[in-house]
């Protein structure tokens, strides 16, 4: 299969959502950008369409789909019931980077949900992606557009070196702006809780739905046999091919750690703030105090060092509340959970 590589700029928005929209009626996986990161999107009503996804992947067949919406129109086809809850986070948050899982209708494939009664549904509000779905004029399911277990793509690039000649068409709609997967909340229990951390925090959930909770599987490896509602949770995650460890410390802790144990083939994935101290090869994901910039560094320094050759990587880990809680879930999950403490 020859790959086609669009660039969608404003001027042509029409034309190459269009073009998308024809694939993914026709049954096609396609490659879309969000805000997010890069998604292979299928129409949900293409039963063949959705498993392809998975073959495409390399996915297991127990980790569920996202849907995506473009208009909150098409919000009740798929639910059973919107709770007070939803309805508030929907107000705050949507179109944009916040993930809901609802009880789903039977008119969803278990397929898309891995056999379970509820569906995960998000709005961006990246414009290529919210034309494509608008002229699709079908929900569409999308993880993230790499190989299964790789760092997620956050350009067109990404996708490029991992699904060339996988799928019909790649369209490139730039860098994506938040750089890790959206924050997922269940309004399906007794109380609305957060399964996978995003750039949207607990902390701003529960400015708007102050009972909120975040899960305890965020903080651990999710056990084989164990059902997962929210992709992200289960398996080695965001992982280059190089060995990743986590270094949990204060940074003059970090800087002689990996002065005394790294070496020229390995690399130290680090602050700005402390990268000049440091005597073997350097990768920044970011200041210290900018998780918002560390987010949207982390995959394509994962990659970058991944063609390096490098053997291992050193990574400072980021503190774990606020927006730092996405970043450091990606980095636990990258690494196996191979974590030092030197605190």
């Amino acid at each position: 299969m020859n790959t086609k590589v669009l660039v969608a700029k404003s001027t042509n928005l029409s034309s190459i959502a269009a073009d998308a929209a024809h694939l993914l009626k026709k049954g096609e996986v396609v490659v879309v950008p969000t805000e997010t990161v890069y998604g292979l999107a299928a129409q949900i009503y293409d039963e063949d369409a959705v498993k392809r996804i998975f073959e495409v992947k390399g996915r297991p067949q127990d980790n569920p789909l996202i849907v995506h919406i473009a208009s909150l129109d098409m919000l009740p086809e798929l639910v059973v019931e919107i709770p007070e809850s939803a309805k508030e986070l929907i107000r705050r948050f949507w179109p944009g980077p916040l993930t809901i899982i609802f009880k789903k209708k039977s008119n969803v494939s278990d397929t898309i949900t891995c056999g379970m009664d509820t569906v995960a549904i998000r709005f961006p509000v990246h414009p290529v992606a919210m034309e494509i779905i608008r002229q699709t004029g079908i929900p569409l399911a999308a993880p993230s557009a790499n190989l299964s277990g790789k760092p997620s793509p956050t350009t067109a690039e990404h996708c490029v070196n991992d699904l060339d000649g996988k799928v019909p068409l790649i369209v490139d709609g730039g860098p994506c702006e938040v750089g890790v997967e959206s924050t997922v909340i269940s309004v399906a229990g007794a109380k609305p809780t957060i399964l996978r951390p995003g750039i949207i925090s607990l902390e701003e959930i529960r400015s708007v739905v102050p009972e909120a909770e975040i899960s305890e599987s965020v903080f651990r490896k999710v056990g084989e046999n164990e059902p997962v509602a929210s992709p992200g949770l289960k398996y080695k995650h965001y992982a280059p091919n190089c060995d990743v460890v986590l270094v949990d410390s204060d940074s003059a802790r970090y800087v002689e750690y990996v002065n005394h144990f790294g070496n020229e083939k390995e690399y130290a994935m680090c602050f700005s703030e402390e990268a000049h101290d440091i005597r073997i090869p350097v990768a920044v994901y970011g200041s210290a105090s900018d998780p918002e910039e560390q987010a949207r560094n982390i995959f394509d320094l994962l990659r970058s060092i991944d063609k390096t050759g490098a053997q291992r990587i050193y990574v400072h880990a980021p503190g774990e509340s606020g927006k730092s809680l996405a970043v450091s879930n990606r980095l636990m999950r990258a690494a196996g959970f191979q974590v030092v403490k030197l605190r």
